[in-house]
């Protein structure tokens, strides 16, 4: 207890947001920066902006982000900090809020299991962990479900997303998605977790091959969404 007293005392835990020494109470973000990020309300009904994104292309049930995307700002840098500079932490502590809401929405009541966007080995490899899993792991702790991970595989390496419109993104990523295991979503109302959700495209690619699974429904959620 002293000497982890001690460590805190000279290394102290940092926030991911803006630098700054946590203080007792905090985890992972501060407090402050916890309040700057703008929150959604998508959970609370179904014809949202997120939900808007698939219409006409994949039948889904629900979907939502929890947090506004806005470019340079603060939850952007975050999400750089959970995908580019291994702090799966991030992706934790966002993942059991979003549980958490979820959780008290009538929405989302009837989720059977959690699926994370997979990522391919090499890029698994690289940076040790999948963002999307991780915020799988804090899911659960606010919303406890099942985590699948077998189920949805990426069979084919992409080149990033970044730069390129919806129409590209999702020739990028239409064929690059299996199921393995059928046998475990059969009958299941899946919930897709993602980070970012910007077209939708690679969430669409994967609920296409999930809907071709007998009785499967799908639902999506994500950390953020760009205000649309």
């Amino acid at each position: 207890m002293i000497f982890g007293s001690l460590i805190k005392l000279f290394y102290p835990e940092l926030c991911c947001g803006c630098g700054e020494s946590l203080v007792r109470g905090e985890k992972t973000i501060c407090f402050a920066c916890h309040t700057k990020i703008a929150k959604t309300d998508y959970h609370t009904y179904s014809d949202n902006p997120v939900a808007r994104l698939f219409y006409g292309k994949i039948d889904i049930e629900n979907a939502t982000a929890m947090c506004f995307y806005d470019k340079g700002g603060l939850i952007q840098q975050l999400m750089h900090q959970l995908k580019y500079r291994s702090k799966p932490e991030v992706g934790v502590f966002f993942g059991r809020r979003l549980g958490k809401i979820l959780s008290e929405s009538a929405l989302y009541k009837d989720i059977d299991v959690v699926v994370p966007i997979p990522l391919h080995s090499k890029k698994l490899k690289i940076r040790g962990y999948n963002q999307s899993k991780v915020i799988a792991d804090g899911f659960v702790q606010g919303f406890p479900v099942e985590i699948i991970e077998d189920c949805l595989v990426r069979v084919e390496f992409t080149e990033t997303q970044t730069r390129k419109n919806r129409w590209d993104r999702y020739q990028n990523v239409k064929d690059m998605f299996a199921v393995r295991n059928p046998e475990k979503i059969k009958g299941k109302h899946i919930l897709l977790v993602d980070d970012v959700i910007t077209t939708g495209a690679t969430i669409e690619a994967c609920a296409k091959h999930l809907l071709a699974i007998e009785g499967v429904r799908v639902s999506i959620a994500g950390i953020a969404s760009p205000a649309r």
